[in-house]
């Protein structure tokens, strides 16, 4: 199982900074969110510092772009790095979509697979020089002159890994991406009994198998060497369990395990801005279902044992993953 470090870099030098640590740390892989910065100019300045790691973006918002635009940043960050490039690409929510960016939003799965489809027949237009002819129902490119046509790739096309939570969207990550992140609000009981069989029907759609397709593994991770540190992490993680716990595009996780009240009650607060009050509906049960919790060497075995037979990569924020990597 490849580690990888990620975080949530406030500048892109703090994020180039992060990544080129990882590198000098040992880690696999370094992604680089898009919460505060564009993560494809962190990578671009990281890409200068680094030698050896694998540059993710993890997650770019899909449709706050258009394919175009994502296919020339991809194919300059993987000419930048020495194809070293991943494109992690995620869909965000609807309010996010429609009141941040001021994008359109429908039908978010068919998008996303349509999406992904038309990068694909761009970096083709790209490596061949053939007329581009992509005519969907979301999206449409028949315009590639000389002039906008940087060629093919020395180092050939990125890889593309699709975030995804609900069995539609993780569907299409099977059928048209590389790789699925898997989010971190998820289970292990919900990544073998949903996540993997929509995965693997979306793969049958192409004549393919699990064999070969990277699956990133949820992340929830509370671990500390001592109990302050013990307890700070787990205040931690119940916050992001909580926060996502309140968005109705991640119910499906929760009703799995018969939570779907808890879902009600924390949408309800997050409205009102309670968010302390969130936190505290997260108890035991639901915080370690979610999440590993543990000094670092019974994390790293708990994380092996919950996903090392599926997951072919894991990713952790900075602290956490070096707490890991020293106890494996």
């Amino acid at each position: 199982m490849m580690l990888d470090s990620g975080g949530y870099a406030a500048t892109v030098t703090e994020a180039a900074d992060a990544v080129a640590a990882a590198e000098r740390a040992g880690y696999d892989g370094a992604w680089v969110a898009e919460t505060q910065i564009d993560p494809f100019v962190g990578l671009a300045v990281a890409a200068g510092r680094t030698e050896r790691v694998e540059l993710v973006t993890g997650i770019a918002v899909a449709f706050a772009r258009n394919p175009m635009t994502v296919a020339v940043q991809a194919n300059d960050l993987q000419l930048l790095s020495g194809g070293r490039f991943v494109l992690g690409l995620g869909s965000q929510i609807k309010p996010h979509i429609t009141k941040r960016f001021g994008m359109p939003w429908s039908a978010p799965a068919a998008r996303m697979r349509e999406f992904v489809l038309a990068v694909r027949a761009i970096w083709s237009a790209f490596e061949t020089g053939e007329r581009l002819r992509f005519l969907g129902e979301f999206y449409t490119h028949t315009l590639m002159t000389p002039f906008f046509n940087p060629g093919p790739n020395p180092h050939g096309n990125p890889k593309v890994y699709l975030a995804a939570v609900g069995e539609r969207m993780t569907e299409v990550a099977g059928e048209v991406a590389d790789g699925m992140l898997c989010h971190g609000f998820s289970t292990e009981r919900y990544l073998r009994e949903v996540t993997l069989p929509a995965l693997e029907c979306g793969l049958a759609k192409v004549g393919k198998t699990l064999d070969g397709f990277d699956i990133s593994g949820p992340s929830f991770v509370a671990s500390g060497s001592t109990d302050e540190e013990l307890a700070t992490a787990i205040a931690e993680v119940r916050r992001q369990i909580a926060f996502y716990g309140s968005t109705p595009a991640y119910r499906g996780v929760l009703e799995l395990h018969g939570w779907g009240a808890l879902q009600d009650d924390l949408n309800a607060l997050s409205k009102r801005g309670q968010w302390d009050e969130m936190n505290a509906l997260v108890d035991d049960e639901v915080l370690n279902t979610f999440a590993v919790v543990g000094d670092p060497k019974s994390a790293a075995a708990e994380i092996k044992r919950r996903y090392g037979d599926v997951a072919t990569r894991l990713t952790v924020t900075p602290p956490v993953a070096a707490a890991l990597r020293d106890a494996d």
